[in-house]
């Protein structure tokens, strides 16, 4: 369970009255520098969170866990990263949930793996493949800092080897070519298992539903998802302006049986619709 006080060495917001927000590891004996005076960091262990602290100068900072979001999106990268608005997507459609056993390739900064490990706790777990050591390390760094590198192996490997696992509930491709590895993907499900992969442009959407359409996987799907952010000021609401737009195509499949012939393309239906 997550604890609802300030403990040493987490990471975590400080929001002042004047709305400037500060990110701290609160570590013993260390003093944090602000605009409004200093804040010692054994001020902040203990105390709950929602609560303020003051400065010495009087300056109160509001504290505040940090929310899987931004964990996320503070972790250090070297690469981009999958954001939050596909992952909430890409954990429901893996039907992540306590108990799964999850593989993914490749690591990357780690985002998706830390959303992965949380969402699977405390009785499942996910084996994440990378090929390059600098970004494993990296992602092990930041998987460390988010507290959940105990639910997750790390395999240093081109997955063109084929993973280790067998029987796994879900399996996620965040690479170049996806379609290359779709036998390996397969190997690995169990039947029924979960498949995703996300992609950057069109064309190689094109080439992994080639893939998968050749046989052994059925509910394919591919989306793209959009985000749009609004102003906060009740009497001229209206949207921000800017948003993130295009940051991957999803592509999702279910493993059966290769000799199972899936529905021909006119069965298939939105049921919502119906």
């Amino acid at each position: 369970m997550t604890s609802t006080h300030a403990q040493a060495h987490e990471l975590v917001q400080l929001i002042g009255a004047d709305d400037k927000r500060f990110f701290v590891r609160l570590t013993p004996g260390v003093t944090f520098h602000t605009h409004r005076g200093l804040v010692r960091h054994d001020q902040i262990i203990g105390q709950p969170f929602g609560t303020n602290v003051h400065t010495q100068t009087g300056f109160p900072y509001i504290i505040l866990q940090l929310s899987a979001f931004e964990q996320i999106m503070r972790i250090k990268r070297a690469t981009a990263i999958i954001y939050p608005k596909d992952i909430g997507y890409i954990l429901l459609k893996l039907s992540a949930a306590s108990g799964a056993r999850i593989v993914e390739a490749g690591t990357g900064s780690g985002a998706l793996t830390l959303a992965l490990a949380r969402a699977v706790q405390p009785d499942g777990h996910v084996f994440t493949y990378e090929e390059r050591s600098d970004m494993q390390s990296l992602a092990r760094k930041n998987l460390e800092a988010a507290g959940v590198l105990q639910t997750v192996t790390m395999k240093l490997r081109n997955i063109a080897e084929g993973f280790d696992e067998r029987d796994a509930d879900a399996l996620f491709l965040d690479v170049r070519e996806p379609q290359d590895y779709l036998a390996q993907a397969y190997q690995a499900l169990c039947g029924g298992g979960f498949f995703g992969a996300i992609v950057p442009t069109a064309n190689q959407v094109s080439s992994l539903l080639h893939g998968l359409l050749k046989g052994g996987w059925i509910n394919i799907e591919a989306e793209e998802l959009l985000l749009r952010r609004y102003k906060i000021v009740p009497e001229r609401l209206r949207p921000d302006d800017r948003m993130v737009g295009h940051t991957g195509y999803l592509v999702f499949a279910r493993k059966v049986a290769e000799n199972v012939a899936p529905p021909a393309a006119e069965e298939h239906h939105d049921i919502a619709s119906e």
